[in-house]
């Protein structure tokens, strides 16, 4: 089946309260792949990779705002190359 990469920025409240760790066991539950890190102004940057329902399945979970403790302000999504990346990481 054809994979798709999406490059995703989420600004708000989404450092120091586990939204990258729980991003990426939502990935691995869909079988995706790509990373998650935090940029120095506070947003996180996060690629996703995989099947393209599979995709939409974790970019909803962090449009509808991510784990418990996280305030999810924007989330702006733009397509990208699939990269090589051997799983989904935490940066």
């Amino acid at each position: 089946m054809e994979k798709i990469a999406q490059k995703i920025r989420v600004t708000g409240r989404v450092q120091g309260v586990f939204f990258r760790d729980s991003t990426r066991q939502q990935a691995e539950t869909q079988r995706l792949t790509g990373y998650a890190a935090n940029l120095n102004d506070g947003s996180v940057e996060i690629l996703l990779q995989g099947e393209p329902e599979a995709v939409e399945k974790v970019l909803f979970w962090i449009k509808a705002g991510g784990p418990p403790a996280a305030r999810v302000d924007s989330v702006t999504c733009v397509s990208c190359a699939l990269q090589e990346t051997g799983g989904f990481t935490v940066r």
